[in-house]
């Protein structure tokens, strides 16, 4: 119980009751003085008195005594700690709480609010800029709109035109036109998909990461020995998605057969996540522990987990999502993420604790390591992969280790003075 506050919500009530504080003194026994002292928190109350108060208020003492939820309060840090270009007075925090508790709840559902505003904005932007299936349905359309004006432009500019080719030339302004209006009606229809509750995806990646999303990227078939390729993708809706399917559960079957369940589970019973341990007890590379750590059922670890796999182009082969870190679905992801700085590294496995910017910055342990893929032959450089397991931290001060500031991409990354920034950020002017 938030006692200190007490005080507070009295002179509230006292003055929405249109009360002077000799008036509430009177009717309870007590000096105005004192009552005084009491509505500035420098006296603790409580016993009858609370209740001759709330009595002479007419309002029950609970709504005297009891306090703010702890995740109002909280709300309210975070949405201080955002501002920008403002300073909140946060000592004065939970005392703003306690006498305007509307006021209070008001600001912490808009910061809520722009929260969410912010994530549509990352992944419009991100869609905008790199999905495959609209940037070509734009270019379709402006394309077509050239044509019809550059024939539009001949039939007004040329005065004298043989009737056989003006006859062309309407022909062919009618096949555009028709070629144009079909494109902008899927466009149209595509855009009103995306914003639609169906899962409608354009590349065959989202179809896999769909799919491993739908079985919480834990498959007990394998797990108890089964065969990959007896599990059922009749659902999926290409060829190539099936494909990488296929590819992505004979890597999860090889690392299920290196790592066993029950034993993975009797490994991490014993002590705390070490991937470096588990790689050594089982004979393994660090690659294929974070993976099987990803592979276990939700909330074993105790944590929400992710994974995000890329190849030596820095391209996201594969992603397991982990609420509050960001992943761009078609984009190019922030180059400060360890998974990007192991590929600097091979072979050395990378642990670093991250704070992912915004408006509400999460913090994230992650652990990465790059190895190489099979060599085809003499003279010829590997080609590396890299791969990088995402843990959620909550309640950890930020001071007890050290942070890597990263950014889910640098379009929407409110980091103005990166280093390794490629592009302005849309989010300017305190967005």
């Amino acid at each position: 119980m938030r006692d200190t506050l007490t005080g507070s919500r009295i002179r509230e009530r006292r003055q929405i009751a249109g009360l002077r504080q000799a008036e509430l003194a009177r009717q309870v026994g007590i000096s105005a003085s004192y009552l005084n002292l009491i509505e500035h928190n420098r006296r603790r109350i409580g016993g009858k008195l609370v209740v001759d108060i709330a009595a002479a208020l007419m309002v029950e003492p609970s709504v005297l005594t009891q306090g703010i939820e702890a995740t109002l309060i909280s709300a309210l840090r975070e949405a201080a700690a955002d501002a920008v270009g403002q300073e909140a007075e946060l000592d004065g925090l939970e005392e703003f709480a306690g006498r305007f508790p509307g006021w209070a709840g008001v600001l912490a559902q808009m910061h809520r609010r722009v929260v969410s505003l912010e994530r549509t904005v990352e992944t419009l932007s991100d869609r905008l800029t790199h999905d495959p299936h609209l940037a070509a349905s734009m270019h379709e359309v402006l394309s077509t709109a050239a044509a019809i004006r550059s024939t539009a432009a001949i039939l007004a500019d040329t005065h004298e035109i043989e009737p056989e080719w003006r006859d062309r030339f309407h022909s062919n302004l009618h096949q555009d036109a028709e070629r144009l209006a079909e494109s902008s009606k899927s466009l149209v229809t595509y855009l009103d998909e995306s914003d639609s509750a169906g899962d409608h995806r354009g590349v065959p990646l989202e179809d896999v990461e769909a799919f491993f999303g739908t079985h919480g990227h834990h498959f007990p078939h394998i797990e108890q020995g089964g065969d990959e390729a007896e599990i059922d993708l009749s659902e999926m809706e290409s060829t190539a998605a099936r494909s990488l399917t296929r590819d992505f559960l004979g890597i999860y079957a090889a690392d299920a057969r290196a790592m066993p369940m029950e034993k993975l589970q009797a490994a991490l019973a014993d002590g705390p996540l070490d991937p470096l341990q588990l790689a050594s007890q089982f004979s393994v590379d660090v690659a294929t522990v974070l993976r099987r750590l990803a592979a276990l059922p939700d909330g074993y670890l105790g944590r929400p987990t992710g994974l995000v796999v890329c190849d030596a182009s820095g391209s996201i082969l594969f992603s397991k999502p982990v609420p509050g870190f960001a992943m761009p679905r078609f984009g190019e992801a922030c180059p400060l993420w360890p998974l990007f700085q192991a590929l600097n590294r091979p072979l050395v496995p990378i642990r670093q604790r991250v704070v992912q910017l915004g408006r509400t910055a999460a913090v994230f342990d992650c652990y990465s390591y790059a190895w190489p893929q099979t060599i085809s032959g003499y003279d010829q450089g590997p080609v590396y992969r890299s791969v990088m397991l995402v843990q959620s931290i909550e309640d950890v001060a930020q001071d007890q280790q050290a942070v890597a500031r990263v950014g889910p991409s640098c379009r929407v990354c409110p980091h103005s003075d990166c280093t390794s920034r490629r592009e302005p950020s849309i989010l300017s002017e305190g967005f």
